[in-house]
């Protein structure tokens, strides 16, 4: 049997970290962004490439552009419910496809896409400092491109 323990081989120093960002709730987006961006910035992150798009339906395609030439992907929205189902299929496809995006790369993506009830709670999930969700899934990613061996 071989055991093989998996470390970290990478400085984030060498990382390239996509965003993809929904332009839509942009008041919420924007500090998402923010908090992702402060978060790779203590990382010492070598290069952050974003990437707009108008909403949470077309992140997984951005995602998926990113992956190709990013070491992980941070996906960031806001889902605000309104009076139909439309919030949840929004909600529901857009984790699916940045799941996908995922297992078909072989690269981490993290959801920052913010399934809120209410605009307060979005505005609590995206304020500055600590439980600002867009810096909680930058670090997630740069954990998890430091943790994928670089492949030959």
């Amino acid at each position: 049997m071989i055991v093989e323990d998996l470390e970290p081989g990478r400085n984030p120093a060498d990382l390239t970290i996509g965003i993809a960002v929904a332009t839509f709730n942009q008041a919420i987006t924007d500090r998402l962004l923010d908090g992702a961006i402060k978060a790779l910035e203590a990382f010492e992150v070598g290069r952050v490439v974003i990437l707009r798009v108008a909403g949470a339906w077309e992140l997984p395609v951005a995602a998926a552009h990113l992956a190709r030439r990013a070491d992980a992907v941070v996906a960031i929205g806001a889902v605000i419910k309104g009076e139909t189902d439309h919030y949840e299929v929004i909600v529901n496809e857009s984790a699916s496809g940045l799941t996908r995006v995922a297992l078909d790369s072989i690269k981490p993506v993290t959801n920052a896409v913010l399934a809120a009830h209410t605009l307060e709670q979005a505005l609590d999930r995206s304020e500055p400092g600590p439980g600002n969700k867009g810096a909680e899934a930058a670090a997630a990613a740069v954990a998890a491109a430091l943790m994928i061996p670089i492949s030959s």
